[in-house]
């Protein structure tokens, strides 16, 4: 693609997030809701749509709606009615789904997203609205066959539809985090999009630049990570612009990313509302919610991401790279006011919290709520550093045995024998044998070389096994070389 072609067209994006809500149980059925279990072992006769069957609303499930719909600063339908979405697919037994068409439970929000560049911008929220979600489609390859898992079918979805203020696969990628962000700190989702409970369908369009008419959109679906949408979606933006730049016509579809490829490709012509016939759902009867139920959930929201990373800032003095690490994941920030609580430095927590105990994280590939470490734990091993009885390699060994053993902190320490060597007499005898050892880079420190002295500390380390003190390793090397 030229600079000319770049610079004649804009990208104009929207996109549909699908979200799973954690309830208990389904949302029009009392089948638990739960993940990986033996296939269509968590159905009943209402969830599988059998006659005579009728649905109820589950009300922790619409608790969440109103609870995502205030967290998106959304105008609240205080009536709320269902709807009946008709089509025919195999993973949907009814051969409809109930939805919201002309009153979803929200409208009319928006999220504040930091951009790479630093900048804000205020991205629409269109509407917001629950449903029940379909079950899944397995192919088997081998047997030439599709096999049908019910035991989604009924899990409640709530659908968040931005407006098209999205200009870049970037911009997209940026909303995708502080939206999933946003809905980790509510508690409504795990967002685990592996698990299927968030997923993301994402419209693309092209237009010459001032032109405010929307271009023809393509709908890009199977995007299964916020690295997949942005791909698909740089794919997408530039075969757009390379077809009206031929001369070509976008034709409105719906197309599958393929990963292995990194490419899209058509999977059908697009079907409109009408193509759905939503009729209003028969067996649900409208209701009104109440405003002082409203007010309950607006005031059971927690602090959200944005108004945390700026608290964090002013009452901890947290630059914003550290605070927005700490900020990405509730539970790290929670562990870290935490921490914040009974020791005063909290730079050298966002150093451990950033640095080994996310490394650590990461490579046990769990989150902290699910190893064996407490606050207090953290602050003793950071405490033993300040005190001169662990060094900083020692330390991170103590976190990882803990994290192995669930043991305590001075436990760890001892039976490890981790504990710094600090007894002067002993490190001066390893020192006269460094020295002896080493009598070139002697030579070096008395010509004026002090760097050198870097080389016989690590020696020495090496001679106690990490366990010596590097700071007084280090002074008794240049008392002894009368280096000062």
């Amino acid at each position: 693609m030229n600079q000319t072609t770049l610079q004649k067209y804009e990208t104009v994006i929207g996109l549909e997030v699908h979200l799973q809500l954690n309830t208990r149980t389904k949302i029009f059925c009392g089948c638990a809701n739960v993940f990986g279990k033996d296939a269509n072992t968590q159905t009943c006769p209402v969830c599988l749509g059998l006659p005579g069957t009728l649905p109820v609303l589950n009300r922790k499930a619409l608790e969440y709606a109103v609870k995502i719909a205030l967290a998106l600063n959304c105008k609240v339908n205080t009536f709320v009615k269902f709807d009946r979405k008709n089509y025919y697919y195999p993973d949907l037994p009814k051969g409809y789904q109930i939805s919201q068409y002309d009153k979803p439970i929200a409208h009319d929000g928006h999220v504040l997203v930091t951009m790479a560049d630093g900048t804000v911008k205020k991205i629409g929220v269109k509407r917001a609205h629950l449903e029940e979600d379909a079950g899944k489609l397995i192919h088997d390859e081998r047997a030439n066959a599709s096999l049908v898992d019910y035991n989604r079918t009924g899990t409640p979805l709530m659908e968040i539809v931005s407006d098209p203020d999205l200009r870049s696969p970037l911009e997209a990628y940026e909303y995708l985090q502080a939206l999933k962000l946003t809905l980790q700190y509510l508690d409504v989702s795990d967002c685990d999009m592996e698990k299927g409970s968030l997923r993301c369908d994402a419209n693309i369009s092209t237009r010459e630049l001032g032109n405010n008419q929307l271009g023809t959109k393509a709908e890009v679906k199977n995007l299964n990570s916020f690295k997949a949408v942005r791909a698909a979606l740089e794919f997408e933006e530039k075969r757009q612009r390379d077809v009206l730049a031929s001369g070509g016509r976008i034709v409105q579809e719906t197309r599958l990313w393929d990963e292995a490829k990194a490419i899209t490709a058509p999977m059908r012509s697009k079907e409109e509302a009408h193509d759905y016939r939503y009729f209003p759902e028969p067996d649900l009867v409208p209701f009104v919610i109440e405003e002082g139920a409203i007010a309950a959930v607006r005031g059971a929201i927690p602090e959200l991401p944005r108004q945390k990373l700026e608290r964090f800032i002013k009452e901890y003095g947290l630059c914003e790279y550290d605070g927005n690490i700490i900020v990405a994941d509730p539970d790290i920030a929670a562990f870290f006011e935490a921490c914040a609580g009974i020791y005063r430095d909290t730079k050298k927590i966002c150093n451990w919290l950033n640095g080994p105990l996310l490394q650590e994280l990461n490579a046990r590939k769990t989150g902290l709520k699910d190893i064996r470490i407490t606050p207090e734990d953290l602050v003793a091993i950071i405490r033993k550093v300040d005190e001169n009885v662990l060094s900083n390699l020692a330390a991170k060994d103590t976190l990882k045995f803990v994290l192995e053993s669930g043991k305590s902190v001075e436990t760890v320490v001892q039976e490890k024998g981790l504990a710094q060597v600090s007894d002067s007499g002993a490190l001066e005898g390893i020192v006269e044998e460094v020295i002896r050892a080493n009598g070139n880079v002697v030579q070096q420190i008395r010509d004026g070389k002090e760097s050198a002295v870097g080389f016989l500390v690590g020696q020495a380390m090496r001679r106690t096994q990490g366990k010596a003190n590097p700071k007084m390793i280090g002074e008794i090397i240049k008392k002894q070389l009368s280096v000062q």
